[in-house]
């Protein structure tokens, strides 16, 4: 009996020490190169409205329950959705908009499991292209520090980026074309 508790205990020690190894901060970024100056790439992020024609999650769960808030796009505005559980439920807010060159939002999980993050586009224009970044940044609460032991959040997260990056530039340089 006495080894069973010592090798539970060794277990449960270990686990603590790899749970506390965690970050306690994570920041994850990814960048493209699109066709186009930023006047033409800036309104498809800073207008919510146009964020179903690029955004990876609203491919994830077509049938996701979103509202739109406040102004129609830039400081003040506010998009909320409930969806499965690949999208969860949450709400951003666009916090800081410089007109073709960033802008600054609040994300607010709610579920699966409640956090607090920022994210952040750049535009900077780049003979005759704009390279657009996307940043998304914040604390590791205790959930995000389990979950990071079993999930490599910066891959699941980054190739979601690459998605909606692959599908602004898209959207933006078709409707650069027309």
């Amino acid at each position: 009996m006495l080894p069973v508790l010592l090798a539970v205990a060794f277990i449960a020690v270990l686990f603590i020490i790899v749970f506390a190894g965690q970050p306690d901060e994570f920041k994850v970024t990814r960048s493209t190169k699109v066709n186009g100056r930023p006047e033409i790439i800036f309104p498809h992020v800073n207008d919510f409205h146009k964020w179903e024609a690029w955004s990876p999650w609203a491919k994830m769960d077509p049938s996701c329950k979103n509202s739109i808030a406040g102004p129609s796009a830039g400081a003040g505005a506010i998009f909320s959705w409930a969806g499965n559980r690949k999208v969860g439920e949450g709400r951003m807010t666009i916090l800081e908009s410089q007109a073709t060159e960033y802008i600054r939002l609040k994300l607010e999980f709610i579920k699966p499991f409640p956090a607090t993050n920022t994210a952040e586009f750049s535009f900077q224009s780049k003979a005759g292209q704009t390279v657009l970044t996307w940043t998304m940044s914040g604390r590791n609460n205790l959930m995000g520090k389990a979950f990071g032991l079993f999930v490599n959040c910066e891959k699941m997260v980054g190739g979601d980026f690459e998605k909606g990056l692959a599908a602004i530039k898209s959207v933006a340089e078709s409707s650069n074309r027309a």
